[in-house]
């Protein structure tokens, strides 16, 4: 019952991943793409826990966890060029 709870949270973590595309690739502005790559950052890290479950394997954890935390400071790096600020 598990696995299966498992299979469907990562079949919609993949359909949020496409959406989350499709928005990056037709964003008009800068900050929608910014906000998209969030996102997708977002549902990778949830694919990777997901995987680690479904799989057993502990170290996905940790790299999930290092993914999370290169990823909060891409989206701050990126925030503040976009605001212009220095």
């Amino acid at each position: 019952m598990t696995e299966i709870v498992l299979y469907i949270a990562g079949a919609l973590v993949a359909a949020a991943f496409v959406l989350a595309m499709i928005r990056f690739a037709a964003g008009p502005r800068a900050v929608d793409r910014v906000l998209a790559f969030d996102v997708l950052t977002i549902l990778s890290i949830a694919g990777i826990v997901i995987a680690a479950l479904v799989g057993g394997r502990s170290i996905y954890l940790d790299v999930a966890l290092v993914y999370a935390l290169l990823s909060f400071l891409g989206v701050i790096v990126a925030a503040r060029y976009l605001e212009g600020g220095e």
